[in-house]
Protein backbone atom coordinates (compact mmCIF):
# COMPACT_ATOMS: atom_id res chain seq x y z
CA UNK A 1 0.00 0.00 0.00
CA UNK A 2 1.02 3.39 -0.86
CA UNK A 3 1.72 4.25 3.25
CA UNK A 4 0.81 7.34 5.30
CA UNK A 5 0.22 10.69 3.88
CA UNK A 6 0.28 13.49 6.17
CA UNK A 7 -2.80 16.07 5.64
CA UNK A 8 -1.08 19.31 5.30
CA UNK A 9 -3.77 20.82 2.93
CA UNK A 10 -6.54 20.40 6.09
CA UNK A 11 -4.72 20.85 8.90
CA UNK A 12 -3.51 24.15 7.37
CA UNK A 13 -7.07 25.14 6.55
CA UNK A 14 -8.53 24.32 10.80
CA UNK A 15 -5.10 26.26 11.89
CA UNK A 16 -6.18 29.43 9.83
CA UNK A 17 -9.85 29.47 8.80
CA UNK A 18 -11.46 28.06 11.53
CA UNK A 19 -8.83 27.98 15.00
CA UNK A 20 -7.88 31.49 13.69
CA UNK A 21 -4.07 31.18 14.11
CA UNK A 22 -2.73 34.75 13.26
CA UNK A 23 -4.48 35.60 16.73
CA UNK A 24 -1.63 34.41 17.94
CA UNK A 25 1.10 36.34 16.24
CA UNK A 26 1.13 39.50 19.02
CA UNK A 27 1.37 36.98 21.89
CA UNK A 28 4.50 35.34 19.89
CA UNK A 29 7.14 37.38 18.49
CA UNK A 30 8.79 34.12 16.75
CA UNK A 31 5.92 33.27 14.65
CA UNK A 32 4.20 34.72 11.75
CA UNK A 33 2.38 33.74 8.75
CA UNK A 34 4.81 32.64 6.31
CA UNK A 35 6.71 30.07 8.65
CA UNK A 36 3.09 27.65 8.65
CA UNK A 37 3.25 26.21 5.17
CA UNK A 38 7.42 25.08 5.98
CA UNK A 39 6.64 23.89 9.29
CA UNK A 40 3.57 21.98 7.66
CA UNK A 41 5.64 20.69 4.52
CA UNK A 42 8.46 19.63 6.78
CA UNK A 43 6.59 18.25 9.39
CA UNK A 44 5.02 16.01 6.54
CA UNK A 45 8.19 14.87 5.63
CA UNK A 46 9.18 13.68 8.62
CA UNK A 47 6.30 11.71 9.68
CA UNK A 48 5.90 9.89 6.48
CA UNK A 49 9.09 9.20 5.34
CA UNK A 50 11.21 9.03 8.64
CA UNK A 51 8.35 7.72 11.44
CA UNK A 52 5.64 5.72 9.03
CA UNK A 53 8.49 2.67 7.89
CA UNK A 54 9.46 2.11 11.88
CA UNK A 55 5.41 1.37 12.73
CA UNK A 56 4.89 -2.38 11.94
CA UNK A 57 8.11 -3.44 12.88
CA UNK A 58 7.15 -2.21 16.18
CA UNK A 59 4.04 -3.91 16.59
CA UNK A 60 5.88 -7.48 15.35
CA UNK A 61 9.20 -6.92 16.91
CA UNK A 62 8.07 -5.08 20.61
CA UNK A 63 11.05 -3.82 23.33
CA UNK A 64 12.62 -6.61 25.65
CA UNK A 65 14.14 -6.99 29.36
CA UNK A 66 17.89 -7.36 28.75
CA UNK A 67 19.85 -7.17 31.95
CA UNK A 68 17.26 -5.17 34.08
CA UNK A 69 16.75 -2.04 31.47
CA UNK A 70 14.16 -2.01 28.31
CA UNK A 71 15.68 -2.04 24.77
CA UNK A 72 13.82 -0.64 22.57
CA UNK A 73 12.19 -2.00 18.95
CA UNK A 74 15.76 -1.40 16.92
CA UNK A 75 14.93 1.19 14.42
CA UNK A 76 13.30 3.51 16.85
CA UNK A 77 16.82 4.77 18.12
CA UNK A 78 17.38 6.23 14.83
CA UNK A 79 13.90 8.01 14.43
CA UNK A 80 14.25 9.48 18.30
CA UNK A 81 17.91 10.84 17.16
CA UNK A 82 16.51 12.55 13.65
CA UNK A 83 14.28 14.21 15.90
CA UNK A 84 16.14 15.55 18.29
CA UNK A 85 18.87 16.59 15.34
CA UNK A 86 15.98 18.40 13.38
CA UNK A 87 15.25 20.38 16.98
CA UNK A 88 11.30 19.24 16.48
CA UNK A 89 11.15 18.94 20.48
CA UNK A 90 12.02 22.45 20.94
CA UNK A 91 9.19 23.60 19.29
CA UNK A 92 7.08 25.41 21.81
CA UNK A 93 9.39 25.08 24.80
CA UNK A 94 10.74 28.59 26.30
CA UNK A 95 13.77 29.99 24.19
CA UNK A 96 15.11 31.04 28.07
CA UNK A 97 15.47 26.69 28.42
CA UNK A 98 16.88 26.59 24.24
CA UNK A 99 12.71 26.36 22.75
CA UNK A 100 11.82 28.19 19.78
CA UNK A 101 8.67 30.38 21.70
CA UNK A 102 6.42 29.17 19.23
CA UNK A 103 2.46 28.81 19.82
CA UNK A 104 1.17 25.26 21.15
CA UNK A 105 -0.65 24.81 18.14
CA UNK A 106 2.56 23.88 15.90
CA UNK A 107 3.76 21.34 17.62
CA UNK A 108 0.11 19.45 17.62
CA UNK A 109 0.26 19.72 13.77
CA UNK A 110 4.02 18.11 14.22
CA UNK A 111 2.59 15.25 16.76
CA UNK A 112 -0.20 14.93 14.84
CA UNK A 113 1.76 13.77 11.60
CA UNK A 114 3.84 11.41 14.01
CA UNK A 115 1.21 9.87 16.21
CA UNK A 116 -0.41 9.09 12.78
CA UNK A 117 2.85 7.62 11.69
CA UNK A 118 3.70 5.06 14.57
CA UNK A 119 1.56 5.88 17.73
CA UNK A 120 3.81 4.07 20.07
CA UNK A 121 6.69 5.50 19.36
CA UNK A 122 5.21 9.37 19.35
CA UNK A 123 3.88 8.48 23.13
CA UNK A 124 8.02 9.17 23.92
CA UNK A 125 8.58 12.67 23.22
CA UNK A 126 5.41 13.31 24.00
CA UNK A 127 5.36 12.35 27.62
CA UNK A 128 8.76 14.58 27.94
CA UNK A 129 6.62 17.41 26.79
CA UNK A 130 3.84 17.22 29.36
CA UNK A 131 6.82 16.97 31.88
CA UNK A 132 8.64 20.09 31.02
CA UNK A 133 5.32 21.96 30.90
CA UNK A 134 5.37 20.11 35.29
CA UNK A 135 8.50 21.49 35.63
CA UNK A 136 8.31 24.58 33.91
CA UNK A 137 5.42 25.38 36.05
CA UNK A 138 5.94 24.09 39.37
CA UNK A 139 9.68 23.40 40.15
CA UNK A 140 12.43 25.44 41.74
CA UNK A 141 14.30 27.59 39.27
CA UNK A 142 17.47 25.49 40.36
CA UNK A 143 15.90 22.36 39.33
CA UNK A 144 14.23 24.42 36.22
CA UNK A 145 18.04 25.43 34.98
CA UNK A 146 19.27 21.88 35.39
CA UNK A 147 16.78 19.90 33.97
CA UNK A 148 14.77 21.64 31.02
CA UNK A 149 17.80 22.29 28.85
CA UNK A 150 17.84 18.73 28.39
CA UNK A 151 14.86 18.06 28.30
CA UNK A 152 14.02 20.99 25.68
CA UNK A 153 16.63 19.61 23.08
CA UNK A 154 15.75 15.95 23.72
CA UNK A 155 18.68 14.57 25.04
CA UNK A 156 16.85 13.43 28.04
CA UNK A 157 13.49 11.90 28.33
CA UNK A 158 10.55 12.38 30.92
CA UNK A 159 7.95 9.77 32.02
CA UNK A 160 4.54 10.21 34.73
CA UNK A 161 4.30 7.31 37.40
CA UNK A 162 1.00 8.22 38.78
CA UNK A 163 -0.86 4.71 39.07
CA UNK A 164 0.02 1.99 41.33
CA UNK A 165 -1.26 -1.77 41.75
CA UNK A 166 -3.82 -0.76 44.25
CA UNK A 167 -4.51 2.55 43.13
CA UNK A 168 -5.58 2.47 39.55
CA UNK A 169 -7.80 6.21 39.00
CA UNK A 170 -8.00 6.67 42.61
CA UNK A 171 -4.81 8.67 43.59
CA UNK A 172 -5.78 9.01 47.01
CA UNK A 173 -5.13 4.92 47.30
CA UNK A 174 -1.35 4.99 46.55
CA UNK A 175 1.25 4.18 49.15
CA UNK A 176 4.44 4.99 47.44
CA UNK A 177 6.10 6.72 50.10
CA UNK A 178 8.76 9.68 50.09
CA UNK A 179 11.13 10.28 52.76
CA UNK A 180 13.12 13.37 53.38
CA UNK A 181 16.88 13.43 53.36
CA UNK A 182 18.46 16.78 53.97
CA UNK A 183 17.34 19.06 50.39
CA UNK A 184 16.70 15.60 48.83
CA UNK A 185 14.61 12.77 49.77
CA UNK A 186 14.74 8.82 49.29
CA UNK A 187 11.46 7.19 46.77
CA UNK A 188 9.89 4.11 47.94
CA UNK A 189 7.11 1.97 46.21
CA UNK A 190 6.34 0.49 42.94
CA UNK A 191 4.57 1.62 39.77
CA UNK A 192 2.36 0.31 36.76
CA UNK A 193 1.54 1.32 33.48
CA UNK A 194 4.23 3.57 32.97
CA UNK A 195 4.94 4.11 29.38
CA UNK A 196 8.31 4.62 27.95
CA UNK A 197 9.37 3.88 32.11
CA UNK A 198 12.81 2.88 30.26
CA UNK A 199 14.49 2.96 26.98
CA UNK A 200 17.55 3.50 25.67
CA UNK A 201 17.45 6.48 22.95
CA UNK A 202 18.41 9.38 25.38
CA UNK A 203 20.87 9.75 27.94
CA UNK A 204 19.00 9.92 30.74
CA UNK A 205 15.13 9.71 31.94
CA UNK A 206 13.06 12.10 34.19
CA UNK A 207 10.44 10.30 36.27
CA UNK A 208 7.80 12.51 37.61
CA UNK A 209 6.61 10.68 40.98
CA UNK A 210 3.72 10.97 43.25
CA UNK A 211 4.50 10.16 46.80
CA UNK A 212 3.52 10.38 50.28
CA UNK A 213 5.36 11.91 53.26
CA UNK A 214 5.14 10.27 56.77
CA UNK A 215 3.18 13.19 57.80
CA UNK A 216 1.22 13.72 55.51
CA UNK A 217 -2.67 14.18 55.51
CA UNK A 218 -5.04 11.56 54.12
CA UNK A 219 -6.42 11.39 50.51
CA UNK A 220 -5.41 13.72 47.50
CA UNK A 221 -4.09 16.59 49.62
CA UNK A 222 -1.37 14.57 50.81
CA UNK A 223 0.31 13.70 47.85
CA UNK A 224 3.84 15.28 46.95
CA UNK A 225 5.34 15.18 43.52
CA UNK A 226 8.85 14.33 43.00
CA UNK A 227 11.81 14.42 39.86
CA UNK A 228 13.42 11.44 39.83
CA UNK A 229 15.87 11.20 37.31
CA UNK A 230 17.07 7.49 36.08
CA UNK A 231 20.92 8.50 36.63
CA UNK A 232 22.00 11.06 39.07
CA UNK A 233 23.56 13.93 37.84
CA UNK A 234 27.94 14.35 38.45
CA UNK A 235 29.00 17.52 39.08
CA UNK A 236 28.97 18.72 35.61
CA UNK A 237 25.38 18.09 35.39
CA UNK A 238 26.37 14.95 33.27
CA UNK A 239 24.64 11.50 33.78
CA UNK A 240 26.62 9.59 36.11
CA UNK A 241 25.91 7.19 38.37
CA UNK A 242 22.30 4.83 38.16
CA UNK A 243 19.68 5.89 40.47
CA UNK A 244 17.64 3.34 42.61
CA UNK A 245 15.36 2.99 40.07
CA UNK A 246 14.23 0.07 37.79
CA UNK A 247 12.26 -1.78 35.65
CA UNK A 248 11.17 -5.01 36.55
CA UNK A 249 9.33 -6.07 34.06
CA UNK A 250 6.80 -5.07 30.90
CA UNK A 251 2.93 -5.31 29.97
CA UNK A 252 1.99 -7.47 27.20
CA UNK A 253 -0.55 -5.53 26.00
CA UNK A 254 -3.58 -5.65 22.99
CA UNK A 255 -1.96 -2.83 21.20
CA UNK A 256 0.79 0.05 21.13
CA UNK A 257 3.12 -2.91 21.33
CA UNK A 258 6.62 -0.34 20.20
CA UNK A 259 5.61 1.30 23.32
CA UNK A 260 7.40 -0.35 26.52
CA UNK A 261 4.68 0.01 29.37
CA UNK A 262 6.74 -0.68 32.39
CA UNK A 263 6.31 -1.86 35.87
CA UNK A 264 9.02 0.68 37.70
CA UNK A 265 10.39 -0.28 41.36
CA UNK A 266 11.71 2.53 43.04
CA UNK A 267 14.13 2.14 45.77
CA UNK A 268 14.97 -1.38 45.92
CA UNK A 269 17.59 -1.19 48.32
CA UNK A 270 18.95 2.46 49.36
CA UNK A 271 15.62 3.92 47.72
CA UNK A 272 16.08 6.77 44.78
CA UNK A 273 16.75 10.01 45.33
CA UNK A 274 14.64 12.30 44.21
CA UNK A 275 13.85 16.35 44.64
CA UNK A 276 10.25 18.15 45.38
CA UNK A 277 8.47 19.71 42.43
CA UNK A 278 6.28 22.46 44.33
CA UNK A 279 5.33 22.16 47.53
CA UNK A 280 4.98 18.78 49.83
CA UNK A 281 1.57 17.86 50.06
CA UNK A 282 0.32 19.97 46.94
CA UNK A 283 1.60 17.39 44.26
CA UNK A 284 -1.15 16.78 42.96
CA UNK A 285 -1.55 20.41 41.36
CA UNK A 286 1.38 19.71 39.88
CA UNK A 287 1.25 16.54 37.99
CA UNK A 288 -2.24 18.10 36.97
CA UNK A 289 -0.39 20.67 34.61
CA UNK A 290 1.38 17.21 33.50
CA UNK A 291 -2.00 15.98 33.06
CA UNK A 292 -4.42 18.47 31.46
CA UNK A 293 -1.18 18.69 28.56
CA UNK A 294 -1.70 14.71 28.13
CA UNK A 295 -5.60 14.98 27.65
CA UNK A 296 -5.66 16.84 24.87
CA UNK A 297 -2.61 14.96 23.19
CA UNK A 298 -4.77 11.97 23.43
CA UNK A 299 -7.54 13.40 21.63
CA UNK A 300 -4.45 14.09 18.95
CA UNK A 301 -3.51 10.49 19.11
CA UNK A 302 -7.63 9.62 18.71
CA UNK A 303 -7.52 11.57 15.48
CA UNK A 304 -4.10 10.71 14.42
CA UNK A 305 -4.80 6.85 14.39
CA UNK A 306 -8.28 7.16 13.03
CA UNK A 307 -6.59 9.19 9.76
CA UNK A 308 -4.22 6.71 9.11
CA UNK A 309 -7.11 3.57 9.71
CA UNK A 310 -9.07 6.20 7.27
CA UNK A 311 -6.37 6.83 4.25
CA UNK A 312 -5.59 2.46 4.71
CA UNK A 313 -9.74 2.08 4.27
CA UNK A 314 -9.52 4.64 1.39
CA UNK A 315 -6.59 3.24 -0.51
CA UNK A 316 -7.78 -0.88 0.09
CA UNK A 317 -11.05 0.20 -0.93
CA UNK A 318 -10.20 2.47 -4.47
CA UNK A 319 -7.75 -0.99 -5.30
CA UNK A 320 -10.06 -3.69 -4.57
CA UNK A 321 -11.93 -4.99 -7.29
CA UNK A 322 -14.95 -6.92 -6.69
CA UNK A 323 -18.72 -6.99 -7.82
CA UNK A 324 -20.50 -4.92 -9.94
CA UNK A 325 -22.37 -1.92 -10.24
CA UNK A 326 -25.47 -1.47 -12.69
CA UNK A 327 -24.40 0.56 -15.43
CA UNK A 328 -20.94 -0.65 -15.24
CA UNK A 329 -19.46 -3.23 -17.11
CA UNK A 330 -17.22 -5.77 -15.20
CA UNK A 331 -15.98 -5.67 -12.04
CA UNK A 332 -15.27 -2.72 -9.78
CA UNK A 333 -13.91 -1.47 -6.97
CA UNK A 334 -15.73 -1.66 -3.69
CA UNK A 335 -15.46 2.36 -3.11
CA UNK A 336 -18.42 1.98 -5.84
CA UNK A 337 -20.50 -0.05 -3.47
CA UNK A 338 -23.07 2.16 -1.20
CA UNK A 339 -22.70 0.31 1.86
CA UNK A 340 -18.50 1.24 1.47
CA UNK A 341 -18.73 4.82 0.02
CA UNK A 342 -21.63 5.16 2.98
CA UNK A 343 -18.84 3.99 5.60
CA UNK A 344 -15.89 5.81 3.76
CA UNK A 345 -17.68 9.19 3.51
CA UNK A 346 -18.68 8.72 7.49
CA UNK A 347 -15.17 8.44 8.68
CA UNK A 348 -13.81 11.61 6.47
CA UNK A 349 -16.63 13.79 7.74
CA UNK A 350 -15.96 12.80 11.12
CA UNK A 351 -12.21 12.90 11.21
CA UNK A 352 -12.81 16.74 9.73
CA UNK A 353 -14.63 17.66 12.53
CA UNK A 354 -12.58 15.93 14.97
CA UNK A 355 -9.55 18.15 13.57
CA UNK A 356 -11.64 21.30 13.33
CA UNK A 357 -11.94 20.87 17.41
CA UNK A 358 -8.43 19.57 18.00
CA UNK A 359 -6.82 22.85 16.38
CA UNK A 360 -9.35 24.98 17.51
CA UNK A 361 -8.94 23.73 20.93
CA UNK A 362 -5.25 23.88 20.80
CA UNK A 363 -5.28 27.59 19.61
CA UNK A 364 -7.52 28.50 22.53
CA UNK A 365 -4.78 26.50 25.08
CA UNK A 366 -2.38 29.18 23.29
CA UNK A 367 -4.45 32.48 24.55
CA UNK A 368 -5.04 30.83 27.70
CA UNK A 369 -1.52 31.72 28.68
CA UNK A 370 -2.61 35.78 28.27
CA UNK A 371 -6.82 35.78 28.80
CA UNK A 372 -8.73 34.21 31.27
CA UNK A 373 -12.37 33.81 29.27
CA UNK A 374 -9.81 31.66 27.32
CA UNK A 375 -8.07 29.52 30.03
CA UNK A 376 -12.12 28.83 30.83
CA UNK A 377 -12.33 27.64 27.26
CA UNK A 378 -9.44 25.73 27.07
CA UNK A 379 -10.63 23.79 30.14
CA UNK A 380 -14.25 23.43 29.04
CA UNK A 381 -12.76 21.55 25.61
CA UNK A 382 -10.09 19.04 26.86
CA UNK A 383 -12.29 16.64 28.43
CA UNK A 384 -14.40 16.53 25.47
CA UNK A 385 -11.31 16.74 22.93
CA UNK A 386 -9.97 13.62 25.10
CA UNK A 387 -13.82 11.90 25.58
CA UNK A 388 -15.30 12.63 21.85
CA UNK A 389 -11.98 12.57 19.80
CA UNK A 390 -10.97 8.78 21.04
CA UNK A 391 -14.61 7.20 21.23
CA UNK A 392 -14.80 8.16 17.64
CA UNK A 393 -11.67 7.01 16.81
CA UNK A 394 -12.24 3.22 18.24
CA UNK A 395 -15.72 3.70 15.81
CA UNK A 396 -13.13 4.83 13.27
CA UNK A 397 -10.57 2.38 13.10
CA UNK A 398 -13.32 -0.21 13.75
CA UNK A 399 -15.56 0.47 10.36
CA UNK A 400 -11.85 0.93 8.34
CA UNK A 401 -11.44 -3.09 9.63
CA UNK A 402 -15.22 -3.56 8.05
CA UNK A 403 -14.06 -1.75 4.90
CA UNK A 404 -11.27 -4.41 4.46
CA UNK A 405 -13.81 -7.08 4.96
CA UNK A 406 -12.01 -10.51 5.77
CA UNK A 407 -8.17 -8.95 4.89
CA UNK A 408 -9.31 -6.52 7.71
CA UNK A 409 -9.05 -9.20 10.45
CA UNK A 410 -5.76 -10.43 9.30
CA UNK A 411 -2.53 -9.06 10.63
CA UNK A 412 -0.63 -8.68 7.55
CA UNK A 413 -2.78 -5.91 5.97
CA UNK A 414 -1.70 -3.87 8.94
CA UNK A 415 -5.47 -2.29 9.81
CA UNK A 416 -5.57 -4.49 12.90
CA UNK A 417 -2.95 -3.43 14.35
CA UNK A 418 -4.74 0.66 13.98
CA UNK A 419 -8.02 -0.95 15.73
CA UNK A 420 -5.44 -2.07 18.38
CA UNK A 421 -3.56 1.06 18.99
CA UNK A 422 -6.72 2.36 19.10
CA UNK A 423 -8.06 0.67 22.35
CA UNK A 424 -6.01 2.19 24.63
CA UNK A 425 -6.66 6.09 24.48
CA UNK A 426 -9.95 6.00 25.30
CA UNK A 427 -8.59 4.59 28.54
CA UNK A 428 -5.32 6.64 29.19
CA UNK A 429 -5.02 9.47 31.10
CA UNK A 430 -8.28 9.02 33.18
CA UNK A 431 -11.54 7.03 31.53
CA UNK A 432 -13.53 8.98 29.36
CA UNK A 433 -16.28 8.36 32.09
CA UNK A 434 -14.06 10.19 34.06
CA UNK A 435 -13.36 12.60 31.52
CA UNK A 436 -17.26 13.56 31.89
CA UNK A 437 -17.59 13.60 35.41
CA UNK A 438 -14.51 16.37 35.20
CA UNK A 439 -16.65 18.30 32.55
CA UNK A 440 -19.30 18.02 34.37
CA UNK A 441 -18.33 17.85 38.11
CA UNK A 442 -15.75 20.39 37.56
CA UNK A 443 -15.81 22.56 34.81
CA UNK A 444 -19.59 22.66 34.69
CA UNK A 445 -19.82 23.22 38.57
CA UNK A 446 -16.83 25.58 38.95
CA UNK A 447 -18.48 28.51 37.60
CA UNK A 448 -22.35 27.77 37.29
CA UNK A 449 -22.13 26.56 33.55
CA UNK A 450 -21.30 30.39 32.94
CA UNK A 451 -18.29 28.85 30.35
CA UNK A 452 -20.51 26.58 28.57
CA UNK A 453 -23.15 29.57 27.86
CA UNK A 454 -20.40 32.02 26.29
CA UNK A 455 -19.48 28.63 24.06
CA UNK A 456 -23.34 28.66 23.62
CA UNK A 457 -23.67 32.43 22.75
CA UNK A 458 -20.75 32.28 20.72
CA UNK A 459 -22.19 29.33 18.61
CA UNK A 460 -25.52 31.01 18.24
CA UNK A 461 -24.35 34.62 17.12
CA UNK A 462 -22.17 32.28 14.45
CA UNK A 463 -25.16 30.64 13.30
CA UNK A 464 -26.95 34.10 13.09
CA UNK A 465 -24.51 35.53 10.92
CA UNK A 466 -24.27 32.14 8.34
CA UNK A 467 -25.66 33.22 5.15
CA UNK A 468 -25.12 29.98 3.59
CA UNK A 469 -26.70 26.48 4.08
CA UNK A 470 -29.42 27.56 5.65
CA UNK A 471 -30.91 24.06 6.37
CA UNK A 472 -27.97 23.12 8.34
CA UNK A 473 -28.28 26.43 10.01
CA UNK A 474 -31.36 25.22 11.52
CA UNK A 475 -30.74 22.04 12.49
CA UNK A 476 -27.98 23.29 14.57
CA UNK A 477 -29.72 25.82 16.27
CA UNK A 478 -31.96 22.62 17.29
CA UNK A 479 -29.22 20.81 18.51
CA UNK A 480 -27.57 23.88 20.15
CA UNK A 481 -31.33 24.23 22.13
CA UNK A 482 -30.81 20.84 23.04
CA UNK A 483 -27.26 20.97 24.22
CA UNK A 484 -28.49 24.37 26.68
CA UNK A 485 -31.08 22.37 27.90
CA UNK A 486 -29.39 19.31 28.81
CA UNK A 487 -26.59 21.80 30.21
CA UNK A 488 -29.64 23.16 32.56
CA UNK A 489 -30.85 19.64 33.79
CA UNK A 490 -27.19 18.91 34.79
CA UNK A 491 -26.67 22.15 36.56
CA UNK A 492 -30.16 21.71 38.60
CA UNK A 493 -29.01 18.23 38.81
CA UNK A 494 -32.72 17.40 37.26
CA UNK A 495 -31.08 14.03 36.32
CA UNK A 496 -28.44 11.64 38.32
CA UNK A 497 -25.20 13.75 37.03
CA UNK A 498 -22.74 10.72 37.27
CA UNK A 499 -25.42 8.34 34.79
CA UNK A 500 -25.67 11.12 32.35
CA UNK A 501 -22.58 13.10 32.21
CA UNK A 502 -20.77 10.53 29.29
CA UNK A 503 -24.03 11.06 26.90
CA UNK A 504 -23.55 14.72 27.92
CA UNK A 505 -20.08 14.74 26.65
CA UNK A 506 -20.93 13.12 23.62
CA UNK A 507 -23.91 15.71 22.76
CA UNK A 508 -20.88 18.52 23.07
CA UNK A 509 -19.18 17.45 21.06
CA UNK A 510 -21.51 16.57 18.22
CA UNK A 511 -22.25 19.55 18.63
CA UNK A 512 -19.05 21.58 18.70
CA UNK A 513 -18.29 19.49 15.48
CA UNK A 514 -21.22 20.48 13.54
CA UNK A 515 -20.57 24.23 14.27
CA UNK A 516 -16.83 23.96 13.06
CA UNK A 517 -17.51 22.21 10.44
CA UNK A 518 -19.82 24.55 9.25
CA UNK A 519 -17.84 27.57 10.56
CA UNK A 520 -15.33 26.06 7.74
CA UNK A 521 -17.71 25.97 5.37
CA UNK A 522 -18.61 29.60 5.86
CA UNK A 523 -15.21 30.62 4.72
CA UNK A 524 -13.95 31.22 0.83
CA UNK A 525 -11.05 29.14 1.58
CA UNK A 526 -13.50 25.84 2.24
CA UNK A 527 -13.28 23.26 -0.82
CA UNK A 528 -15.27 20.94 -2.26
CA UNK A 529 -14.47 18.66 -0.27
CA UNK A 530 -15.17 20.43 2.92
CA UNK A 531 -18.06 21.52 1.95
CA UNK A 532 -19.49 17.80 1.15
CA UNK A 533 -17.88 16.34 4.42
CA UNK A 534 -20.17 19.11 5.65
CA UNK A 535 -23.14 18.04 4.29
CA UNK A 536 -23.03 14.45 5.24
CA UNK A 537 -22.14 15.20 8.70
CA UNK A 538 -25.28 17.16 8.55
CA UNK A 539 -27.29 14.93 7.12
CA UNK A 540 -26.24 11.65 9.15
CA UNK A 541 -23.87 12.25 12.18
CA UNK A 542 -25.18 15.57 13.78
CA UNK A 543 -28.64 13.54 14.43
CA UNK A 544 -26.48 11.62 17.02
CA UNK A 545 -26.77 14.96 19.27
CA UNK A 546 -30.39 14.53 19.58
CA UNK A 547 -30.12 10.75 20.42
CA UNK A 548 -27.44 11.65 23.23
CA UNK A 549 -30.22 14.44 24.20
CA UNK A 550 -32.59 11.80 24.58
CA UNK A 551 -30.62 9.91 26.87
CA UNK A 552 -29.64 12.49 28.79
CA UNK A 553 -32.72 13.36 29.79
CA UNK A 554 -33.22 9.41 30.39
CA UNK A 555 -31.51 9.38 33.66
CA UNK A 556 -33.90 10.92 35.85
CA UNK A 557 -32.39 12.37 39.90
CA UNK A 558 -35.03 10.26 41.20
CA UNK A 559 -34.27 6.77 39.28
CA UNK A 560 -31.06 5.17 39.54
CA UNK A 561 -29.65 2.35 37.05
CA UNK A 562 -30.18 -0.55 38.89
CA UNK A 563 -28.12 -2.50 40.75
CA UNK A 564 -25.91 -5.00 38.67
CA UNK A 565 -27.22 -8.90 39.75
CA UNK A 566 -25.45 -11.40 39.37
CA UNK A 567 -27.51 -13.76 36.37
CA UNK A 568 -29.15 -16.80 37.70
CA UNK A 569 -27.47 -20.22 36.99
Amino acid sequence: MGGYQYPATEIKFCLEHIAKLKRLEAQFPNYSDDLLEPILSEAGKFAEQCVAPTNRQGDLDPPKMVDRCVQETATFKPVYDALQEAAWTTLSAPEEFGGQALPRALEVAFNEGVQSANLSFSLCPLLTQGAVDAIETHASDELKSTYLPNMISGKWTGTMNLTEPSAGSDLAAIKTKAEREGDHYRIYGQKIFITWGDHQMSENIIHLVLARLPDAPEGVKGISLFLVPKYLLDENGQPGRRNDVFPISLEHKLGIHGSPTCVMQFGESEGALGYLVGQENNGLMAMFTMMNNARQSVGLQGLAVAEAAYQMALEYAQDRKQGNVRGVEGKVAIAEHGDVRRMLWQMASMLSAMRALMYTASVEGDLAKIDKSHLVRNELYTPIVKGWLTELALEITSTSVQVFGGMGFIEETGVAQLYRDARILPIYEGTNGIQALDLVGRKLKADKGAGMAALIEEISTDLASFAQLDEHVKALSLQVKLLQSSTELMLDQQVNVSEAAFDYMMQSGYVLGGWLLLKGAQDAAADEAWLAKTKFYFDHILLRANSAAESVKGFKSDQSIPKVALLNK
